[in-house]
């Protein structure tokens, strides 16, 4: 069984079924994966936590393109800034100003 092709099979069903290109499919998923991981590990987005998610299985979809395609370093660059640019600025605005608290009641 050839993991990596059966993997970009998945890949290419995606897109096929949303019509939407390359590009705009890894902006959702980066940005879909930290939301993801922000209320499965209810960690701020300020901790970076969850970026940390988003970062570990964009290389693992990296690797699996590199598995099945070779190396493709524009394609590969492209896919990582597409990916990570929006959770990371999200994370870092949260961590420079996080959520003003509430005054109290009364």
């Amino acid at each position: 069984m050839n993991i990596p092709a059966l993997y970009h099979s998945l890949i290419l069903w995606i897109g096929d079924g949303t019509g939407l290109p390359d590009a705009i499919l890894h902006i959702h998923a980066g940005l879909a994966i930290l939301m993801l991981a922000r209320l499965i590990s209810r960690r701020s987005l300020g901790t970076f936590f969850p970026f940390l998610f988003v970062v570990v299985l964009e290389i693992g979809n990296e690797t699996m393109d590199y598995l099945n395609y070779g190396w493709r370093a524009q394609d590969t660059f492209s896919d990582l800034v597409n990916t990570l640019f929006w959770p990371f600025v999200i994370s870092l605005a949260v961590c420079i100003r996080p959520m003003i608290p509430k005054p109290p009641e009364g």
